[in-house]
């Protein structure tokens, strides 16, 4: 048990300084300009399932693998916003009336409220090193009605008076929801956010397979896109834009909007949920998927990427009665799912290498390839990245890189490991490169080029 001590220790923690859109407006940095890759879990129902000893477990869990942001629901449902503790979020189902009490004694039924439980789990997520995006409102509570432009604006002050001072806070406006779906709304939370808490960065989780900048790009709350890239096939995609699975195409469209601001996935397909979501007897979307859509998407330009598994996402345990979209083993258990684990492998290669002076960069491939056979590319200064799925071989123009000598390796995503090809004296040629092992799904490399600037 963490007792009140614990507790008010943590308050006001400066973790790593705050958040910020760096200076070339492509990425996130900290405030002392140090690169912040964004590597997220969706933890949604945290603050609604988890007792404090339970959320410690997965904090740490989460820390230890390399996730630095979670992101969680704080009002999932206004009819019934009750954590675990039995305690209510709200007055009457009324988002302007947040159900307060004075002080936070954990030990004080009476004292330690639903609010005073969310703002714990923050602190402590400060202390391991970890940002909280937080989502005011789940969009559907907007969508069906519930909560108004005038309460969303008195509600959106109020949190920001609560949470403004936390370094570790960035606001994810929306929820699973279309921008046009009561725009006046999502645009009156974001507004209000920006002007009561001007330093905390503000972003919107949208609809699958859509993205923020359909409707917010240039609102000056946005400081940066998120987009949802789905839990469809290519086959079950029957949007307009019928990318399927390739959530590069997200990135690729909004990296080159202007003004410049950062992307990323906030919610692609999940560690085993069903293909298409609702489908239980669909086969259920594996780590292979999981690093597929994190390294297609970062390469192509994007700022970090969010990881989800079926059952952490929703905390499904021994408790519940109902399990959403056929979640097979409790959250605990899902925490060492392979997906998760490998996440960190990503972010550690990115920051790697000089960071900010990363771009994507497709014209050093000569085929590019379609669907699974995609292969996408990123280089910076002195480096380059070339990513394979299927263990495809790779045809890399030379002529596209600067450098006199070139050292080439293999770094493998599936365990972080790199090794060692050969040292190329450049000729400004096409080389051809084929990864270890058969050619299959799942067998993906990155080719990893470095040489020295004008050597």
């Amino acid at each position: 048990m963490f007792v009140t001590s614990a507790y008010h220790s943590m308050r006001d923690i400066d973790i790593e300084g705050r958040l910020m859109v760096s200076e070339n407006g492509h990425f996130l940095m900290t405030s002392d300009g140090h690169p912040f890759f964004w590597l997220g879990d969706t933890g949604w129902l945290m603050f609604y399932k988890l007792t404090r000893e339970e959320g410690n477990k997965y904090l740490e869990d989460r820390r230890q693998k390399g996730f630095n942001v979670i992101q969680v629901m704080i009002l999932h449902d206004v009819r019934c916003a009750v954590n675990v503790y039995g305690d209510s979020a709200l007055i009457c189902h009324n988002v302007a009336f947040p159900l307060i009490t004075t002080g936070n004694d954990f030990h004080d039924p009476i004292q330690y409220d639903f609010w005073d439980h969310v703002e714990y789990f923050i602190d402590l997520a400060a202390l391991k090193g970890i940002y909280m995006a937080l989502v005011p409102v789940w969009g559907s509570n907007v969508k069906d009605g519930l909560v108004t432009s005038s309460q969303a604006e008195i509600y959106a002050g109020w949190l920001a008076k609560r949470f403004g001072a936390k370094s570790n806070v960035i606001w994810l406006n929306g929820g699973d929801i279309f921008g046009s779906d009561s725009i006046k709304v999502w645009n009156t939370i974001g507004y209000t956010l920006k002007k009561e808490a001007p330093e905390q960065l503000v972003s919107f989780h949208p609809r699958g397979r859509t993205q923020s900048s359909w409707w917010f790009h240039n609102e000056p709350w946005l400081d940066f896109n998120m987009f949802q890239s789905g839990h469809r096939r290519y086959d079950q995609d029957d949007t307009k834009l019928c990318y399927g699975e390739d959530n590069w195409r997200y990135v690729e469209t909004d990296y080159l909007r202007m003004p410049i601001k950062p992307v990323l996935d906030g919610e692609p397909s999940y560690e085993d949920i069903p293909q298409g979501l609702h489908d239980t007897t669909q086969p259920y979307w594996i780590a292979d998927d999981v690093r597929r859509y994190a390294y297609w998407s970062v390469f192509s330009g994007a700022c970090g990427f969010t990881y989800g598994h079926n059952s952490v996402m929703q905390f499904y345990g021994p408790g519940d009665t109902e399990k959403a979209y056929g979640a097979r083993k409790y959250w605990y258990e899902a925490l060492n799912d392979p997906g998760a684990g490998q996440m960190a492998y990503l972010k550690n290669l990115m920051l790697s290498r000089d960071y900010f002076s990363r771009v994507p960069d497709q014209s050093i491939i000569v085929s590019h390839g379609t669907r699974y056979e995609y292969q996408t590319a990123t280089r910076g200064k002195g480096y380059a990245f070339v990513y394979t799925y299927t263990g495809n071989q790779m045809k890399i123009d030379f002529g596209r890189i600067n450098g006199r000598k070139i050292k080439a390796s293999w770094f493998n995503p599936r365990n972080g490991e790199f090794k060692k090809i050969q040292t190329i004296t450049n000729h400004k040629e096409i080389h051809e490169f084929d990864p270890p092992e058969e050619k299959r799904n799942g067998n993906d490399w990155v080719l990893v080029l470095d040489w020295k600037e004008n050597n």
